[in-house]
């Protein structure tokens, strides 16, 4: 548990691997204080890492993926955002999800950098792709489920609350939860202070009556939020192979396994269009629907649904 809530993936994709930047003093300090062992009979330092090999972790001396960039807020945000994930995994009616998307791939027979057992011609990269796939991902981490959407557009606010309509209808109506629980990155297009984004997510909690928890992974860290993992065994799955049509492109990404489960993927068709936005009086008025956390405003959003009459 305490291993899980920390890992990030590699962010070139160069590796399926899940980096967790914690020590084995780290995580004997932390079963001390959060799981309610005492100091005596807790095995000690080195005895604690033949454990951690036993359950498939290596701890190693290592320097990667340091982050660029730091703020102020940072590890108040993970402080918070490992207590939210936490609550919401262990809570019976509370739905948690990841959601990102990926860069835009180029059909065409591009070389992608890979390796592949037979020979195959491909093009520089200078010449013009049949067209563009931009993906998008929505990953339960809970039940390991993951869904794959692929937009010949631009893959906006609009694109995104349209797609968890989609996933909702999936989920029986006895089985749908009463809240849930949205890990992001904080992108332009569903950063809680995009317009669209929030005015869509409130009217999704109206309708199906449920509340919504927002909560955002800060800024040069996006590699720690769990769809992420998706992505890199995506780009490792298809690395060395040509994406010379959107058929094949579709199909490789079903193929693939996310901790031995498929995942459904879908091409979207329809065009959005980019830039809509609310006007500064209409933002204000549905900025008093939602409950932001103190100090970190921006990262932790809650949206309580208007409860419907009759």
């Amino acid at each position: 548990d305490i291993l899980d809530t920390t890992g990030q993936t590699d962010p070139t994709f160069r590796s399926t691997r899940i980096y967790t930047p914690i020590t084995a003093r780290e995580v004997r300090r932390r079963l001390l204080e959060q799981k309610g062992y005492t100091d005596s009979p807790l095995i000690g330092e080195r005895s604690l890492r033949t454990k951690l090999n036993m359950l498939g972790y290596r701890p190693q001396r290592i320097r990667k993926c340091k982050p660029h960039k730091r703020l102020p807020e940072t590890d108040a945000i993970f402080e918070e955002i490992h207590r939210v994930n936490a609550q919401a995994d262990e809570q019976p009616g509370v739905l948690r999800l990841s959601l990102d998307t990926k860069a835009t791939v180029k059909v065409g027979p591009f070389s992608r950098g890979g390796k592949s057992r037979c020979p195959q011609p491909a093009c520089d990269h200078d010449f013009d792709s049949k067209c563009t796939l931009t993906p998008f991902g929505i990953l339960l981490p809970k039940q390991a489920k993951s869904y794959l959407w692929f937009a010949q557009g631009k893959v906006t606010a609009d694109f995104m609350v349209d797609r968890l309509e989609e996933l909702w209808k999936t989920f029986a109506p006895e089985g749908r939860p009463h809240t849930l629980v949205i890990n992001a990155d904080n992108g332009p297009e569903n950063s809680s202070r995009r317009t669209q984004w929030m005015k869509r997510l409130t009217e999704f909690s109206d309708t199906h009556q449920i509340r919504i928890r927002l909560a955002y992974y800060p800024p040069y860290h996006s590699k720690y939020n769990p769809v992420e993992r998706l992505w890199g065994v995506l780009e490792n799955h298809w690395r060395g192979e040509l994406l010379d049509s959107v058929e094949k492109t579709l199909g490789l990404a079903r193929s693939m396994a996310y901790k031995g489960i498929h995942p459904v993927v879908r091409k979207v068709k329809k065009s959005y269009k980019a830039g809509v936005s609310l006007s500064k009086q209409a933002m204000r008025e549905l900025e008093k629907r939602f409950d932001r956390k103190p100090d970190l405003e921006s990262w932790f959003v809650t949206i309580n649904p208007i409860t419907k009459l009759g």
